[in-house]
C-alpha cells in the first residue's frame, strides 16, 4: 500500500476486487472514463458474473471484445459511443432510452441503484477533497448513490469548479497513477461542408446570445463564425476547445445571461489539452450537474439561447432521427431534447439542427421516410431551424407541405428530384419552390 496525502493507494487490480457477481457497476464518462479500472475489471471475467455496466459517453480502448468478458458482463448504456457500440448492438448490450437531464433521476430514485462506481478524480486538496474533473454530468449523482466508490486519482486530471466535489473519505479503494486523458481535436475534423454549415448557422446568431453545442466539428465550425460577436455567453452539456478561443478573444464573456452569468456553465469537457489546461482551477468555469444544466426551465432563463446539435436523418416533415440507423443503435438521445426545447422556450432563442446533406456514401440526409426502426429524437412539433451545407431554414409555424419544400430545397441538389416525388406522392402536387 502507497498512502499520500492521508489516503491508502492500491493497485487497479487489488481495487476492482470489490466488485461482485449479480453488482451494477457505474462507468465514469467523457475524459474522466477510467480506462485502467475499468479495464482491470474486464480482466476478472470468469471470476464474477452477470455484472451490468452502466455509463453515457466512454472514450479509450476498452478490451471488451472477448467471448469470457460477453459472457461475464452485460453493457446497459445510457447513451452509446464508438468504443462500446459494438458491444451494445451485440446481444451482450443494450441501450436506455433517456434525456440526459433524467438520468440523474434513474440514480436518485433508485430505478438503477449503483453497486459501485469506477471515478477517475483529481488529487485531493488540503482538505481532503477531489473533484471530478472533465466530467460533473450524471457522475455526481452516480457518486452520490453508490455503495462502493473506486477511484483513480490522477494528477494530471484538471480541478474543476462547480458542484464535483468528493471526498476522500467516500473512497472504498483508490489507484495514484498519472495517465493522459484522451484528446478529440474537433478542428483537425472540419471540413469544406461543415464549414458551410457552419457560416449558415453563425449568420442566425446573434450578439449577447447563449450558446450550446452538441459534439462534433460542425459546432467547432460554426464557433469559427463568431469571432466578431458580442457579449456571448455559455450554458451547454459540453464544450471544446472553440469556446477558448472565443472567451480569449473577448466575444464570449458571459456578461448577458441570467443563470450564473459570468461563468461558462457545462455539464463535461471534451477537447485537447488546451482547453483541459483552461479549466484547472478556472473560477469562471462551472461543471454542474446535467439535471440542472439540461434542465428546459433552468435553460430557457437564458437569453437568445442557440441550441445547435445535428442529427443521422430527418425526414420531409420534420421527424429527427438523431440516435440509431435504422435498428442499429448508434448514439443515443442525450441532451439534444433538453436544449432544442429549453431554445424554444428562451426570449429570442433560436433550435438549430445542422448536419451535412449527405452521408459518407452520398445518401441523402433528408429523406422521404426514416428508415424503419429508426428513433424519432426530436419531433416535428419541436424542430424549428435545419441547416446544411446548401441553406438554412424555418420551420416553425410551416405547415407540412411548406415544410416538406424548404428541407428539400436544403437537401444535396443530386437528391431533390427523388425527394420531390415523394412530394407529389404524398401531398399529390408539385413542390412549390422556396
Amino acid at each position: 500500500m502507497i498512502v499520500k496525502a492521508g489516503v491508502q493507494y492500491t493497485t487497479a487490480e487489488e481495487a476492482v476486487k470489490i466488485v461482485e457477481s449479480n453488482n451494477r457497476v457505474f462507468i465514469h464518462g467523457g475524459a474522466s472514463t477510467p480506462i485502467k479500472l475499468l479495464n482491470a475489471l474486464l480482466d476478472r471475467a470468469g471470476e464474477i458474473h452477470n455484472v451490468e455496466l452502466t455509463a453515457i459517453s466512454t472514450y479509450g480502448t476498452i478490451n471488451w471484445n472477448r467471448p469470457e468478458v460477453l459472457d461475464s458482463f452485460f453493457w446497459n448504456s445510457l447513451f452509446v459511443s464508438d468504443n462500446i457500440r459494438g458491444w451494445v448492438n451485440s446481444g451482450r448490450g443494450a441501450y436506455v432510452p433517456v434525456f440526459l437531464s433524467e438520468i440523474t433521476l434513474l440514480f436518485d430514485r433508485k430505478v438503477l441503484p449503483i453497486d459501485v462506481a469506477l471515478l477517475q478524480v483529481s488529487p485531493p486538496d488540503e482538505h481532503g477533497y477531489c473533484t471530478l474533473g472533465t466530467s460533473t454530468d450524471i457522475a455526481i449523482s452516480a457518486a452520490a448513490n453508490a455503495s462502493k466508490i473506486i477511484a483513480h486519482i490522477n494528477p494530471r486530471m484538471p480541478r474543476v469548479v462547480g458542484e464535483g466535489l468528493i471526498h476522500v473519505s467516500r473512497f472504498t479503494a483508490a489507484i495514484w497513477e498519472e495517465a493522459d486523458l484522451p484528446e478529440v481535436n474537433y478542428s483537425d475534423k472540419i471540413t469544406d461542408t461543415t464549414q458551410r454549415i457552419g457560416r449558415h448557422v453563425a449568420s442566425i446568431i446573434e450578439d449577447g446570445a447563449t450558446l450550446q453545442m452538441g459534439i462534433g466539428a460542425i459546432p467547432d465550425a460554426v464557433l469559427k463564425y463568431l469571432a466578431d460577436r458580442k457579449h456571448l455567453g455559455v450554458h451547454t452539456e459540453m464544450f471544446s476547445d472553440g469556446v477558448v478561443s472565443l472567451i480569449e478573444s473577448g466575444a464570449i464573456d458571459n456578461s448577458r445571461k441570467h443563470i450564473l452569468p459570468g461563468r461558462t456553465v457545462s455539464t463535461f469537457v471534451l477537447g485537447t489539452k488546451k482547453v483541459y489546461d483552461y479549466i484547472d482551477n478556472n473560477l469562471s468555469v462551472n461543471c454542474l450537474s446535467a439535471g440542472y444544466v439540461n434542465d428546459p426551465g433552468i435553460i430557457k432563463q437564458n437569453p437568445k439561447v442557440c441550441a445547435i446539435n445535428s442529427a443521422i436523418e430527418i425526414d420531409i416533415t420534420g421527424q429527427i432521427c438523431a440516435d440509431s440507423i435504422g435498428t442499429y443503435q448508434y448514439s443515443g438521445i442525450g441532451g439534444q431534447m433538453d436544449f432544442m426545447r429549453g431554445a424554444s422556450l428562451s426570449d429570442g432563442g433560436k433550435s438549430i439542427i445542422a448536419m451535412p446533406s449527405v452521408t459518407k456514401n452520398g445518401s441523402s440526409r433528408i429523406v422521404g421516410n426514416l428508415k424503419e426502426g429508426a428513433g424519432v429524437v426530436t419531433t416535428r412539433g419541436h424542430i424549428h431551424y435545419v441547416a446544411t451545407e446548401h441553406g438554412i431554414v424555418d420551420l416553425f409555424g410551416k405547415n407540412m407541405e411548406q415544410r416538406a419544400s424548404l428541407l428539400i430545397s436544403i437537401a444535396h441538389p443530386a437528391n431533390r428530384e427523388e425527394l420531390e416525388r415523394v412530394y407529389y406522392d404524398r401531398f399529390g402536387q408539385m413542390v412549390s419552390k422556396v
